[in-house]
């Protein structure tokens, strides 16, 4: 299945706030990191933790995210 990458995070902590916002308006997401399993969580912060979403759903996760930023922040 291919997948739209629509954020990489620093930490798994803010990639999961994101995936639950966007699951809450309906929106499936899923989390890909480079973290050996948690066994080394330096490797988030070098490589990032993505997040994805079907590409039929694209457009209403950037919307999704874009009211989750602060006002004035783009």
């Amino acid at each position: 299945m291919e997948l739209s990458r629509i954020g990489i995070y620093s930490s798994s902590a803010e990639a999961n706030l994101v995936k639950a916002r966007l699951e809450a308006n309906g929106v499936d997401a899923i989390i890909q990191a480079d973290s050996a399993s948690g066994a080394v969580p330096q490797l988030e912060a070098y490589s990032g933790v993505k997040v994805f979403v079907r590409p039929d759903d694209l457009e209403a996760a950037l919307e999704i995210l874009e009211r989750m930023l602060p006002s004035g922040e783009s």
